[in-house]
């Protein structure tokens, strides 16, 4: 392992020339953060333009800071592709890549790609970065000079590879620097760190009755794993959460309508000892007894560790399916579009983004149409708890599909319900088998439904991109600590020697931090329904319905027919799941039976019922009209689970459709509701004044014919040469002798 490195020190002879690049930094907007601070850079590197098959790029400076890589270009505006009308992130500019962002770095030697890490012999010519957000930047450094390449090199492997503390992270070094000169996003976004918070939501729901708030934990006295506040069924005594510090709890998720209940807990501490075995066994009979109440309550459980995803297959599905949009070439691309479908099959990530929106509509049939309370079994309740309470809400709580209500139910599930994000994303990269993509994974199930009922959603597929996003950006602390204790701990003075004071860090839901107003209109949903009047609800819905009708066309009508495979779904087939995890098949609860015994298992419905009360629950959902602020199911047959296009491809330009794709729907849909509310306008302006409507259709939108498919994260689309037929499809049809002699005959190129 390399030593830490600091920031360099410079002679009087290059002081000046080294105060010269510092005042660049700070000039250029998104380049330069207080508290930062500059750790190695080199000069005459070449940035490839990734795209171009020739290696054309631009010349610049290579800079490593202890917040980000940058690439200072000597012409800034040659790598600006979208003009002054780009969708631009304040804090991280388009050649910025966050350290945390960082994937793996390759080298080219002899024109061999090979991996970097530790210490080096040779170093190499050109330097690959692999982005998290599935960036792929080039740097030849065939230019620049030895020393400033060792020194580069071995810097960025150092601090991207390198295990690190927590303490030690740009996250700490940017809070000391501002002291919170961010708005309180209180106001708009509910954080649950107050009993207060927890009683609201308790009312909005209307599980006031049942269930309480409890400050048994305040101060982390109790629990690590646990925030100060949360909810209980009401007769559960506070000496039983101190029994088992907070394990084998229900904690309360939220209510439905109905009085049913979801809830998740985690597992007992493993015991040897018979009789501490009965003891636990004794503790769980009590719990049960108390959301168990027949026949007016009655508890479903679903054993997440045994009976669904593990965590090690969510890690090997997306460690293949992100090599699908790393692409180094135009001619990489090609190449492989041919076998794109089997490529995405064999990732088996959409199936495992199936069995998890299944999966959440079973519970989602328990709570609605059974009237179940649900409680949901983890060994540590953080993880697929977490992805699938959430979902269940989204599907069945209106107020979680808008924005600020969105906001909310991310920090009531994942960071006051105690997600991993430090370890899940790697942030100390001190262990690559815990890094297990579980929240991405639950955007992505969000994308489905936003992609499928767009209407039904305040916020837009660039919202939940963008938040992707904000995983690796270290000036957040909403995704960068394992648990609310370890925040509170590591902001308190000790975190730093010369801290006065305790450090108040950032939210990401301060969308001001990264954007601008205008910026964030495209956050934004302008189709969004809003809530109709009780008299003329039916009337307007079904309006609504009929607008925004061909935001559901089937993604292969919005292609052109020559273009690439890779923004379809898979074909229309059977998809390939494990027989005792087919469709809406259920299975049993083997913790359960062992710790409960026959009688508590007795709980547990029969596989037959509920498969075939989920089957007639999902079908006759979908054989009626769709209240966009009521329950909301996806589809999940097979190609009905797409790719999501803008977070993946955004970067491939051969991806991209000129003028094409959904934006141009979106464009012609934003005309026709501008239209309709002009002449609103105009018809309440005979009665009286009316004020302006605040959904306003971005300005961006305006002339589709100039946008791409991946906007706004691609606004033009850069030139590069394509083939009429990918290369690989030539190679199947031959030599051109062979060709010509099949002059009139039938080529069948299979599933291009």
């Amino acid at each position: 392992m390399l030593p830490p490195m600091t920031s360099f020190s410079l002679s009087s002879s290059n002081m000046s020339q080294h105060l010269c690049h510092l005042r660049k930094l700070h000039r250029s907007p998104g380049l330069h953060r207080k508290g930062e601070q500059l750790l190695c850079e080199a000069s005459t590197v070449l940035k490839y333009v990734q795209e171009d098959s020739c290696q054309r790029g631009v010349y610049g400076r290579l800079v490593c800071t202890d917040f980000k890589i940058a690439f200072l270009g000597d012409d800034n505006s040659a790598l600006d592709n979208g003009g002054e009308t780009q969708f631009k992130n304040k804090i991280v500019g388009e050649n910025d890549v966050p350290l945390h962002c960082v994937d793996q770095i390759y080298g080219v030697f002899d024109e061999k790609k090979k991996p970097l890490f530790g210490q080096l012999k040779k170093y190499p010519e050109k330097l690959v970065i692999h982005c998290k957000d599935l960036r792929v930047l080039h740097f030849c450094l065939r230019y620049t000079k030895e020393e400033e390449v060792k020194r580069i090199v071995s810097g960025i492997i150092h601090h991207t590879q390198a295990p690190k503390l927590l303490k030690r992270l740009f996250l700490f070094s940017y809070a000391a620097a501002v002291h919170s000169t961010a708005t309180d996003p209180r106001n708009h976004t509910i954080m649950f760190d107050t009993p207060k918070d927890w009683s609201w939501e308790l009312e909005r729901t209307k599980g006031s009755v049942k269930y309480k708030t409890v400050r048994v934990n305040e101060g982390y006295r109790i629990c690590d794993r646990l925030p100060a506040y949360f909810v209980v069924p009401t007769p559960l005594l506070e000496e039983d959460v101190q029994r088992f510090q907070g394990h084998g709890i229900p904690i309360w998720c939220w209510s439905c309508h109905n009085g049913s209940a979801l809830l998740k807990m985690s597992a007992l501490p493993k015991e040897q000892d018979d009789g501490a075995l009965q003891i636990q066994k004794s503790f769980l009979d009590g719990i049960y007894k108390t959301i168990h109440r027949p026949p007016y309550e009655i508890v479903k459980t679903e054993d997440l560790s045994s009976n669904f995803l593990s965590l090690q297959e969510i890690q090997n599905a997306y460690c293949k399916f992100k090599q699908l949009f790393l692409i180094d070439n135009s001619t990489e691309f090609w190449d492989t579009d041919i076998k794109w479908f089997s490529l995405l099959e064999s990732s088996s990530w959409l199936d495992i983004i199936r069995r998890c929106l299944k999966k959440a509509i079973e519970i989602t049939e328990c709570l609605e149409a059974q009237n179940m309370n649900v409680l949901l079994l983890e060994e540590n309740a953080s993880d697929l708890c977490c992805l699938l309470s959430s979902l269940v809400q989204v599907m069945m709580d209106p107020h979680c599909r808008t924005r600020t209500g969105f906001q909310s139910l991310i920090q009531k599930e994942w960071v006051m319900g105690c997600h991993s994000f430090l370890d899940r994303c790697n942030h100390l990269r001190q262990s690559d088998k815990e890094e297990v993509p579980v929240f991405l994974l639950f955007l992505d199930c969000v994308w489905q439904l936003v992609h499928q009922h767009p209407p039904a959603f305040e916020f837009t597929e660039t919202f939940l991109t963008v938040l992707s996003d904000s995983l690796y950006i270290p000036i957040f602390s909403t995704f960068f600590f394992n648990s609310p204790h370890q925040k509170d701990t590591n902001m308190g003075r000790e975190s730093l020697d010369t801290q006065s004071k305790p450090l108040t860090l950032l939210t990401v839901w301060d969308w001001s931090v990264q954007f601008e107003p205008k910026a964030q209109t495209l956050l934004r949903n302008p189709l969004y329904v809003e809530k109709p009047k009780l008299d003329k609800g039916q009337r307007r819905g079904s309006r609504f319905k009929v607008r925004c009708e061909c935001l559901n066309l089937p993604q292969h009508q919005l292609l052109h027919p020559m273009h690439h495979q890779r923004q379809l779904s898979l074909p229309l087939t059977q998809s390939k799941s494990s027989p005792k995890r087919g469709f809406f098949r259920e299975e049993t609860d083997h913790l359960i039976k062992n710790l409960l015994g026959k009688r508590i298992s007795k709980l547990i419905n029969s596989s037959d019922e509920f498969q075939d009360n989920s089957r007639e629950f999902y079908d006759n959902w979908h054989s009626k009209p769709i209240d966009y602020h009521g329950l909301l199911l996806p589809h999940i047959e097979g190609p009905e689970i797409k790719v999501w296009a803008q977070r993946y491809l955004r970067w491939i330009p051969e991806a991209q459709i000129l003028g094409g794709g959904r934006v141009a729907t979106m464009s012609k849909l934003l005309e026709m509701v501008e239209e309709v509310q002009s002449l609103q306008e105009k018809i309440n302006a005979k009665h009286h004044r009316q004020e302006a409507v605040h959904t306003q259709a971005p300005c961006l939108l305006r002339n589709s014919a100039r946008l791409s498919s991946l906007f706004p994260f691609a606004l033009l689309q850069r030139h590069s040469s394509k083939p009429v037929l990918p290369t690989s499809g030539w190679k199947a049809l031959g030599g051109e002798d062979d060709l010509a002699k099949q002059e009139d005959e039938f080529v069948d190129l299979g599933d291009v």
